[in-house]
């Protein structure tokens, strides 16, 4: 059976995940695209439906085969290649980093912070606390993080509840006043804070900072973006060879 219909409740509910509301209320999120659905499965996250369009059915077991019209209005791509998955939120409750960890505070772009969660995999940091961001969970941030996110711990809370969990961790800040990255010799284990793109990191979190770390840039420069500041730091922070 194909589905042609826009009234179908299949299509109507993944027509309102692209709402943060329905993603926050049904505790699901959608990705989409080949290769990403594919790296979701082997993954082995909790999907709970794969929704193809009809030509792609054989490649799917147990697929939802939509027609192509069907397909294109539940897309949310520009280019849409034919399949997505449905797939639950996990349900990560607060608990302490086992090792160096990022804290994201106020990041409002969803291609920033789905980027940092790219990065953040790829340098092998495995928790990620966020507070007063953007969903991780919303169509754009999931494209940008390539991935990342079936493999990083997201954990999302107020203000002081993370910070008293990570209490006791060196909390290093990226500020621009603070000390050259490329000479700061970092503690073992650490969290990384990387704060709004346009406000910086906010002020009851700067307080609580142990370490304070900028990156040189020239004087025709006025900032860096935030998800390239992170993926500088992220790096020189855990490989830096002075340690």
């Amino acid at each position: 059976m194909v589905i042609t219909s826009k009234s179908n409740p299949l299509i109507k509910e993944i027509v309102a995940l692209s709402d943060k509301k329905f993603r926050s209320k049904l505790g699901l999120y959608i990705v989409e695209g080949t290769k990403t659905v594919n790296e979701c499965i082997a993954a082995g996250c909790e999907i709970t439906k794969v929704v193809c369009s009809e030509e792609l059915i054989a490649d799917y077991h147990d697929a939802v085969a939509v027609s192509r019209d069907i397909f294109e209005y539940i897309s949310s791509e520009k280019t849409p290649q034919g399949v997505l998955a449905v797939v639950k939120i996990p349900q990560n409750f607060l608990k302490p980093p086992e090792s160096s960890c990022l804290l994201l505070d106020c990041l409002q772009d969803p291609g920033n912070l789905g980027t940092i969660i790219r990065t953040a995999n790829a340098a092998g940091y495995k928790d990620l606390y966020l507070i007063n961001c953007t969903d991780p969970y919303s169509a754009k941030a999931v494209r940008a993080s390539m991935s990342g996110i079936f493999f990083i711990n997201v954990y999302r809370g107020e203000r002081a509840e993370i910070l008293s969990m990570l209490d006791g961790l060196p909390l290093i800040c990226a500020d621009m006043d603070g000390e050259n990255i490329f000479s700061f010799v970092p503690p073992k284990k650490f969290c990384l804070c990387i704060g709004n793109e346009g406000g910086g990191i906010s002020d009851e979190v700067m307080k609580t900072a142990d370490y304070k770390i900028s990156i040189p840039m020239s004087g025709t420069c006025e900032s860096l973006n935030a998800a390239v500041s992170a993926g500088i730091a992220m790096y020189q922070l855990k490989y830096n060879l002075k340690r």
